[in-house]
């Protein structure tokens, strides 16, 4: 498919997909714990059944189909596609269970320490460099962690899951055999929609899940995947228009956004060992993006 007219002519408009996407991200707390009548499991259940018919509709508009065939034509992306399936139902799992029982502050954690995540694995499963600058960044993150271990006295793991998972999904992004985005998302929830079927089928979560019950929770399981699938479409708008050191700007909006919902609507305490943690872990994202910013401006003024 050919990009759209004008796609590259209003870059300001990829800034807008882009902010959509991660303010959505950021605020869909609040839309997971409008009701407590269904688990996380169910919610992970539901949110990938819905998810499966909308991107099926959007690849008809995208005349994508054709894509599709030819993506999956062999072994090795159907093999890269089921194991970043797996990944994102941990990534989506683990992340329903922090909002709907009172972690979400933990959760925002684990995306602000995502970036970093991926810029270990590049250096130990890619093999790629890292300045000097960057590798204090992802110290000053391990520090981060390792006083909220100590201080705390337990692990975040939650924080740990979303990171590490997401981290080794971006990475499977990288294989060459992997579709683009909007194709390879397909994929993915259509393999998880094979266990996911026979769950709220056969396991009882049909009836545990409260579909059906009431209209209301009805219209919400229904819009679980309107929530999963509408950021993502407008992250894959914002990736085609908008440099990618931008992107990476905006990323901090969707955890930010969590940890002060975390805070002041959820309730939930930060201690001053927890903020010593965050603390650090910003600071690192601090170094990474300025130097990140500052390599970006050293080669444009090299190209030039």
């Amino acid at each position: 498919m050919t990009e759209p007219e004008g796609a590259d002519e209003h870059p300001s408009l990829g800034i807008w997909y882009g902010v959509a996407a991660y303010v959505l991200w950021g605020v869909s707390p609040l839309f997971w714990n409008i009701t407590d009548e269904a688990d996380a499991f169910a919610l992970l259940i539901h949110r990938t059944l819905w998810a499966l018919p909308l991107l099926a509709i959007a690849i008809t508009v995208m005349r994508l189909w054709p894509l599709v065939a030819r993506s999956y034509g062999s072994w090795r992306p159907r093999v890269v596609t089921a194991t970043a399936a797996v990944l994102l139902a941990v990534n989506w799992g683990v992340f329903l269970w922090a909002v709907t029982n009172e972690r979400v502050v933990e959760a925002s954690l684990g995306y602000f320490i995502n970036p970093l995540v991926s810029v270990a694995l590049g250096v130990v499963v890619l093999g790629e460099r890292l300045r000097r600058t960057q590798w204090i960044a992802v110290g000053v993150a391990a520090c981060g962690v390792l006083v909220m271990t100590l201080r705390v006295g337990e692990l975040p793991l939650v924080a740990l899951a979303l990171a590490l998972s997401f981290g080794f999904y971006g990475l499977l992004k990288k294989d060459p055999s992997t579709p683009r985005p909007v194709v390879s998302l397909f994929g993915e929830v259509a393999v998880l929609c094979i266990p996911a079927s026979a769950l709220l089928l056969f396991g009882g979560y049909f009836r545990e899940s409260g579909f059906g019950s009431s209209p209301g929770l009805t219209a919400f399981l229904v819009l679980t995947g309107a929530m999963t699938v509408a950021p993502l479409l407008l992250f894959a708008a914002a990736v085609r228009r908008t440099p990618l050191s931008t992107i990476g700007l905006l990323q901090y909006i969707a955890p930010t956004l969590q940890f002060l919902l975390g805070i002041t609507v959820f309730g939930e305490e930060l201690t001053l060992d927890e903020l010593l943690g965050f603390g650090l872990v910003w600071a690192a994202l601090a170094i990474y993006t300025i130097d990140a910013r500052r390599s970006e401006r050293t080669g444009a003024s090299a190209s030039a």
